[in-house]
């Protein structure tokens, strides 16, 4: 099983299936609107509106499991990213990441790349910060924290994983491999 068999509620409540993707590349993202990691939207939009037309897509998966950082209703949540960097990739329902609760998305994703590489000590020590006060990774292969960033090929594999603190802009070579 992989994400292309699931179905996800937009943020605005149309219903995806997810195996009309079949045949692009994502960048499956936990996201939140008040974390230090939120100007990584304007590098993600960038992906976006450079990639697209090639066939990538950013699938955007707003997340309140960390800090409360994701505070607002899908319709708020929509309106700061169009407003602040003028995303034009899909938004979903709000959803968890970790728990009892957590999306079979991520479920998923987190099955096929477990782990993420942290490069470099800044990254390793922001990391180290946010995992002491991250109540809800509870499992090795829980998300740490928002921005958690998923790489997944045109069959609906997570190839990659990437931690919170990686640049979205140095994920475009991987992407060029696989589209």
């Amino acid at each position: 099983m992989n994400i292309y068999d699931l179905k996800v509620k937009k943020g605005n409540g149309e219903e995806l299936d997810l195996s009309t993707l079949k045949g692009k590349v994502s960048l499956v993202v936990n996201t939140a609107t008040g974390c230090g990691f939120t100007p990584q939207y304007e590098g993600l939009e960038k992906l976006y509106e450079t990639y697209h037309n090639k066939g990538f897509e950013v699938l955007d998966f707003p997340c309140n499991q960390f800090g409360h950082q994701a505070p607002g209703s899908n319709d708020e949540i929509h309106e700061f990213c169009t407003a602040k960097y003028n995303t034009k990739f899909d938004q979903f329902d709000k959803i968890d990441v970790n728990g009892d609760n957590e999306s079979e998305v991520f479920k998923i994703l987190k099955e096929q790349q477990p782990t993420e590489e942290i490069v470099g000590l800044k990254n390793k020590m922001a990391m180290k910060a946010v995992s002491k006060i991250s109540t809800t990774c509870k499992k090795p292969n829980d998300i740490k924290w928002n921005f958690t960033k998923f790489l997944v090929d045109k069959d609906g594999n997570a190839v990659k994983r990437y931690d919170p603190t990686f640049d979205p802009a140095n994920i475009e070579k991987d992407i060029l491999e696989l589209l």
